[in-house]
């Protein structure tokens, strides 16, 4: 792996934390479209050569995770007229001592699985990414920053993707930017109805939605 990778992955875990201690939404969007940055920059230097189909997955990843889908979110958080995660089930300090535990479980972890010949970043960066996705889509309690919790878990997947990164096909690696695009496209109609039903984005509303 190129020498550049391991301060890419560092500012990935970087975001990852970003997003854990703060409760201005816009913020949190920031930090997705940043992550998203770093994986189609990730993507290059992982795969060692910049052939057409390395050049392909980062600009399809950039324009996917670090453009389109930020503006749709911040599009939902205008149209809502919410701004901050208010009451989030754990608090900040805790949500962040969960995600220095995650950090330290990583490269535990990491450290018994075979080697990859990806570096030794790649494995722990993509495994704390998952896991402090899943904090934040489990602890927030709008549904706006639990979709912030899905793209970060997915872009976990996609960093254990890259560790495979020349033996999986173009069309798979596609096929996943198309599952986050249609997974958010989802959530964005749940945040329309619940804002329209209750002036709220609170997850906890879906649970009173019914059919009309």
């Amino acid at each position: 792996m190129h020498s550049l990778a391991e301060p890419i992955l560092l500012l990935v875990v970087l975001t990852d934390f970003a997003v854990l201690a703060t409760s201005r939404l816009s913020a949190c969007i920031r930090a997705i479209a940043s992550q998203g940055v770093l994986l189609g920059t990730l993507s290059l230097v992982v795969d060692g050569a910049w052939s057409i189909h390395a050049i392909a997955l980062a600009l399809g990843t950039i324009a996917i995770k670090a453009m389109l889908l930020p503006w749709f979110l911040r599009w939902a958080i205008r149209e809502a007229s919410v701004r901050r995660e208010v009451e989030p089930l754990v608090g900040y300090m805790p949500s962040f001592l969960l995600g220095a535990a995650a950090l330290v479980v990583s490269f535990a972890v990491a450290a018994r699985l075979p080697a990859t010949g990806s570096g030794p970043l790649l494995v722990p960066v993509a495994l704390v990414t998952v896991m402090i996705g899943l904090v934040v889509l489990i602890t927030r309690t709008k549904a706006i920053s639990q979709v912030v919790g899905y793209l970060m878990l997915e872009n976990g997947i996609y960093l254990f993707g890259l560790t495979q990164a020349r033996r999986v096909p173009f069309l798979v690696e596609a096929g996943v930017l198309l599952d986050v695009f249609v997974g958010v496209f989802v959530m964005g109609i749940v945040v329309f109805h619940i804002n329209r039903e209750f002036d709220s984005i609170s997850a906890t509303n879906l649970s009173e939605l019914r059919e009309s």
